[in-house]
Parts: structure tokens; sequence; C-alpha cells
């Protein structure tokens, strides 16, 4: 239907001819006015939220009067339509006024507000409701996530759009595809449903359901998720949030994170990649295959980027030896990090006739890194074959050496050895050699009520397989006592002795043989006539109560 207009010239006093022109033109479009009012009434409801879809553009309009008397419009031609300050644009369209629906073709667009557009190629939309179903290449977009698909329901009130046969989302690098979806374009959330999968150049996640906002780039998990990094390291959680724009993120339900050589998990677990610090929360646990161990806690905070852990809320760390003799130690806290080194320090042993002498080989090795280990206070140690107590202690792989400081206690089978510090020497995770600074003091249980003792300045020990084998005290004098057994076990007496060094030799884990060297003194007492302020040298204290018995009292 086209319009022309037509411009009449006529004079200041009509004639009687023209005012039954002008009588005729009034009475048809009297009729005209009528008959549109007849075909297209009002909507039927009384909702002042319903909005007639009016046409704004168009090539060509006709008008088609169904049976029910109502009339369909259809425009075609570069057309333009509105609805509040939503506008539809397409190829061409239908209107039925009387039940306020729209279904456009080909080349669909709908801008509402210029903040959301939608793009297909077919569109019926249901004007009363504002609900909107397209299909065809389907593309909405909130200028910061453009979502794909072939079918979707969209809610232009509510700006809920539904999509259930598989659909997409780009969001610069990062894409998410899933069967299912409902995008919240209010809060710029997508849900993410059945054979979910985020492609990024950071992370790839796999999952069944998930939230992604396309605004904050913040990834929901509700259910089980595995997820890659660059990296090769993998995470496996069952709720959380990830950020991927800042690399924040936080699991619960005891979440794993592997890579190739680490394995965290713990109650509760988060993570920054800037800094490289994470946080594991309640039944913590960090195991590093590289390097040997595993340190568990009720918190662990672990850094990427230094290498370090520090543990809390009764920690025990795990040096892993052969099946059966893996080194357990706890504290009150324990802290590992890594130190460059120019150069390191190689040691080589080598045997005389009586001591085995350590020589020390520098040799050159350029961005050498040496872990080490710290634990403060109420230390406590155990290996199947030797025990320990102490306040601090200083671990170094440069050397394997343990340094026990601040009242350090050392159990070997039925021995104590005590000092103001202690060196204890391990190779192949299995002990090697112990020094005794200052004060040292060896009490070994011959019986329920007899103690060998001997004490001095130093304490030089050698174990063989991890058990003692010999010791040697030096001293000013280094002092002793022995209780000899005949061949049938019986006891001889005991022998109190002293001299500049005292040499010791241990077989199946007893005290065979008491060797002195020096300036030798010394006084053997029957054993029922000893005197009682004999029995015992100066700093004498048997404290086998302090002594780990099992490797589960650590946990305790």
């Amino acid at each position: 239907m086209s319009l022309t207009c037509t411009t009449y010239r006529y004079s200041a006093i009509p004639s009687r001819w023209q005012r039954y022109s002008i009588l005729i033109v009034l009475f048809v479009l009297l009729q005209q006015t009528t008959h549109a009012q007849k075909t297209i009434p009002p909507p039927t409801t009384t909702n002042d939220t319903i909005r007639i879809i009016q046409i704004i553009q168009g090539k060509s309009l006709r008008q088609k009067t169904l049976d029910s008397g109502f009339v369909m419009e259809t425009i075609a031609g570069n057309v333009i339509l509105k609805e509040g300050l939503t506008t539809f644009s397409c190829d061409s369209a239908t209107i039925n006024h009387h039940t306020n629906v729209l279904e456009a073709f080909g080349n669909i667009h709908i801008n509402q507000n210029d903040s959301i557009h939608t793009y297909a190629q077919h569109l019926r939309y249901i004007g009363n409701d504002h609900i909107a179903f397209l299909d065809n290449n389907v593309k909405l977009t909130d200028k910061k996530g453009i979502l794909y698909t072939q079918a979707l329901k969209y809610d232009l009130k509510s700006n809920i759009g539904e999509y259930s046969n598989g659909g997409k989302v780009v969001n610069g690098k990062t894409v998410l595809t899933s069967d299912n979806g409902t995008y919240y374009a209010d809060t710029k959330d997508v849900y993410f449903k059945n054979n979910v999968h985020l492609v990024d150049p950071k992370y790839d996640i796999n999952t069944d359901s998930m939230m992604y906002n396309t605004q904050t780039q913040v990834t929901t998990f509700i259910t089980e998720t595995f997820i890659k990094n660059k990296s090769g390291a993998t995470i496996y959680t069952k709720e959380g949030t990830y950020d991927l724009q800042n690399g924040k993120a936080y699991f619960g339900s005891s979440p794993i994170i592997q890579d190739s050589t680490r394995f965290y998990t713990g109650e509760n677990v988060a993570i920054d990649e800037k800094s490289g610090i994470a946080q594991l929360e309640g039944n913590a646990v960090v195991k590093d295959t590289a390097n040997g161990y595993t340190v568990m806690g009720r918190t662990i905070f672990t850094n990427n980027k230094t290498q370090s852990f520090l543990a809390t809320g009764k920690p025990v760390l795990i040096f892993k030896g052969d099946a059966k003799d893996s080194t357990f130690i706890s504290a009150d806290t324990l802290f590992s990090g890594m130190e460059k080194r120019d150069s390191i320090q190689q040691k080589d042993t080598t045997e005389n006739d009586t001591l085995k002498e350590t020589k020390v080989v520098t040799a050159s090795s350029k961005d050498t890194s040496i872990r080490y280990f710290l634990a403060f206070h109420h230390v406590r140690i155990f290996n199947d074959s030797l025990q320990s107590v102490c306040d601090s202690l200083f671990y170094s792989s440069e050397d394997s050496t343990f340094r026990l400081m601040k009242d350090p206690l050392v159990f070997a089978n039925k021995s104590q050895i005590s000092g103001d510090t202690i060196f204890l020497y391990t190779k192949n995770r299995k002990a090697d050699r112990i020094d005794v600074f200052e004060s040292g003091m060896i009490i070994n249980q011959s019986s329920p009520q007899l103690f060998n003792q001997i004490s001095g300045r130093t304490i030089n020990g050698y174990f063989k397989d991890g058990v003692m084998d010999y010791m040697r005290v030096k001293g000013a004098p280094a002092e002793s006592i022995y209780y000899p057994q005949n061949d049938d076990s019986s006891y001889i007496g005991m022998n109190r002795s002293k001299g500049d060094v005292i040499d010791i030799y241990f077989i199946n884990r007893e005290i065979n043989k008491i060797k002195f060297v020096n300036d030798v003194d010394g006084t053997l007492y029957p054993l029922h006539q000893i005197p009682e302020d004999q029995k015992y040298l100066k700093g004498y204290l048997w404290q086998d109560e302090r002594r780990p018995k099992t490797k589960y009292e650590l946990f305790e």
C-alpha cells in the first residue's frame, strides 16, 4: 500500500460543487476511520506494562484481514520496529496487533537501549510476555562477551536468555561451551550445564556445571571440576571460584592440586598466582616427590616463586627413606626454602686406624639451589633406628645434616645422647655420623637399674647402615661409668674411669667395649659396694619419657 498527497487550489468562498465535494471526502474519511477501529482493536488486557509494537520503517506494507476479523500486517525491506526502548530490525516481519506477536525473518537485530544486542535469522516475539524465541545463527553480546547458539529463548523483561541445544560464549581469548546455558544480562553471569568446557590461554576446564561472569571473568564451580593450567598442573575440586583475570582462586571440599613433582590438598585452598602464594587450611598436605618430603599440618602456606612453605597447627614433616625407614619430624612451626649457592661443598670421608676423618672438597657449580628446613619449638624426630627431641632444628640438603639446638637429645636403641648442640649427618636418609658440641653425654641403659655413662666436651659417633657402630669422646678429661659383664652376661661391677679420649664400640646395638686413650685413671667397684655418690656422672639425667616411642605420637 502506498500513499500519495495531492494539492488542490480553491477560492475563499467555495462554490456549491466544491462544498458538495468536501462533504463526500469527509464522509469517506469517516468511514475509513470507523473501519480501522474495527479491524485493529486495542489489546484485550489492561496491563500498563504491555507495549504496542510500532512500525518505524519499511519499504512496503501490506495488511491482511483474517477470518477472525483481525488484521495481520506484513512489512518488508529494511524493516525497523520499536517497542519501548527496544528496537527490532530485519529483512521482513509480520505483526498481529491483536495478539501482539511479531515474527521476523532475515538479518534480525534486537537492540536493547544500546546495551544488549541480539542477532539471528528467525525470531518469534511474544510482546505481551516480552519473550523472544530466536533460532538459526543466534548471537547475543553485552559488549563483554558473545554468546553463540542455534536456538535461544530470551526474556527482554528480565534480560535472561536460555539455550538447550548447545552454545558457546567467547570472552576475549576465553571460550566456553556447554549443552545447556542460562545468560543473565543484568549481572553478566552465564550458568553453564552439561559437558561444560572452558578453553583459555592459561587454563583448560572441564565440568558438569559452572557459573561464569563475562565482566569480572570469575568462574564459580558447584560440582566435580577438572582444571589444567598451561604449566601442566591439574586441579580437582567440587566447589570454589577462580578469578581468571587476576589469577586468584578459592577451592573447597578438599581439592587436589598436582603437577609433575608436587601434590597439594587441604579442606580449603586459596591461590594467588601473581604472588605465587597458596594457603591450605584443614588437614593440609604438600608432597614433593623431587625432594623426597611430605609436610602435613592444619595450615600450610606455599610460595611457588620462592619454592618455600610454612606449616603450622601440629605440622609433621616426613623425609621418605626406604619402605620401612622414613624420618618423621614434628614441631610448632615448620619452614622450608631454597638458597642459591655459587658453589657447593662435597664431603669425602676417609678412615685411619682409630678415627674416621672428613675432608671438605669444594667443587664449582653455578646457580646451585640448596633446600633447607627449619623447625621451631617442641621438635620431635622419629626414625625406626633413631629418635630425637630439641627446641630448634636446621636441616640442609647440601650436607644432609640435622642441626639440633637447645636441649637436644638423640636416642639410639638403649642409648641417649645429649649436649649443647648436636649435628646428625645422614646418608641415603639414614644416620651416618653424629657430632656433639659442649657438655656431651652418652647414657646407655644396660639393665633397668644400671646405666653406662660417658661424658666429655665433644662426642663423635659413626653409624653403620643406620645403626650405632663406634663413638669417640674427648674431654678435659672425658669420664665414664661402665658396668662390665662376664661371658654369661652377669655383671662384674662398676668401672668409673677418666682419660683424654674414650672410644666406645657397639655390637648388635649394645656397648661391647670401651677403650681409654692417654692419662687413664679409673676404679672398679664391686656391684654391691658402689658408693651412692659414684653412680652418676655430673649432668646425668635419663629422659626416656621425652623419647618418641612411635611415629604416631608426632601426629597427636
